[in-house]
């Protein structure tokens, strides 16, 4: 019988259960020689040098430790990182794929349920659901506690602007599609005719923001796009208009934001802040129109499970010699979320 490579399990300790659950597990050991009940969170001590010394695939994923050229000197047969989860961007230096070992990432996995978050927070958000459930929950005595009127909301008919084809903003666009909408795409890389293949009209941000009731963010965070939401542009937005952003809190301004959403004019919906969290009082998770969740589009409960199945199913394809399907090439480092 061939030998199995030798694989470590490197991620937080909840991630290692919910990821990979005992029949996972089970798969996984009969591809490669692995402890399933161990994981590390940090490449520095005695046991893990033993470790990390036989090593040829690390299996990572939240909570996992960097992976830099000391690690590679302590892994001196590691061939492969398969990460089970979204972006690998801080856990892999650029010197591991120069040391020509294998990365490859669930990102595409994760980004299903942020693209599904997405679509349900468009919905709502098009409803004005939220800030008409707090005045409903919040009226007086002696208020009027029925709905409040619905003219000028619903998705139906709406300008929606997306803001970079990346692997999410793809799969907001694809679900766009069924709706009977507007499509606005601005991102640079993305050509006229490629954006119409999407469903979408190319267009620059200033244009995408003066045109927009909805805007849903999706583009990485880099130095170019740091608060690509200014005041200058969240002030082009129309009465009304509503902000989504699941990507990176950087990407928008938050002093401006605040500020517009404190004046009414626009409403906002944030799974991702700048800081995060934002400190407790902060005016953006008071106000009636913004909604702010704990980042928690990505993949959470049962939805774990489908990276674990991915991640294995990946190892499946190392060992065979096959093409790996979610292969990060050391070029779309800088550029991934």
């Amino acid at each position: 019988m061939p030998r199995r490579p030798v694989a470590v399990f490197a991620l937080a300790s909840w991630a290692h259960r919910d990821v990979f659950p005992a029949d996972l597990a089970t798969r996984l050991r009969q591809l490669v020689d692995i402890d399933p009940t161990t994981t590390f969170t940090s490449f520095r001590g005695a046991d893990v040098a033993a470790v990390l010394a036989e090593a040829e695939i690390l299996l990572t994923g939240w909570g996992a430790p960097r992976i830099d050229a000391d690690v590679l000197a302590a892994a001196p047969r590691l061939r492969a990182v398969v990460h089970a989860a979204g972006s690998v961007k801080t856990r892999v230096d650029p010197v591991v794929f120069e040391r020509g070992v294998v990365v490859s990432s669930a990102a595409a996995v994760n980004a299903v349920p942020v693209a599904d978050y997405t679509m349900a927070m468009l919905v709502l958000g098009a409803k004005r659901a939220f800030s008409r459930a707090r005045r409903y929950a919040t009226a007086a005595e002696g208020e009027p506690r029925d709905w409040l009127s619905g003219d000028g909301t619903g998705l139906h008919g709406c300008t929606v602007g997306v803001v970079a084809a990346s692997r999410i903003g793809r799969l907001v666009l694809e679900r766009l599609r069924s709706f009977d909408v507007e499509l606005l795409l601005h991102d640079p890389h993305v050509t006229t005719a490629q954006a119409a293949r999407l469903g979408a009209e190319p267009v620059g941000m200033d244009d995408l923001c003066r045109r927009s009731d909805l805007v849903t963010v999706h583009a990485p965070a880099l130095p170019e796009t740091r608060h690509l939401l200014d005041a200058r542009r969240l002030a082009l937005l129309p009465e009304g208009a509503v902000v989504v952003n699941t990507a990176r809190g950087s990407l928008i301004d938050t002093e401006a934001l605040t500020r517009a959403c404190g004046t009414g004019s626009i409403s906002a919906i944030l799974d991702v802040t700048e800081p995060e969290p934002l400190p407790p009082g902060h005016q953006l998770l008071t106000l009636p129109n913004v909604l702010v969740t704990p980042h928690l589009a990505g993949a959470q409960g049962r939805e774990l499970r489908r990276l674990g199945e991915f991640a294995v199913a990946e190892v499946g394809r190392f060992v065979k010699g096959a093409p790996l399907l979610g292969r990060v090439e050391p070029e779309q480092l800088p550029y991934i979320a």
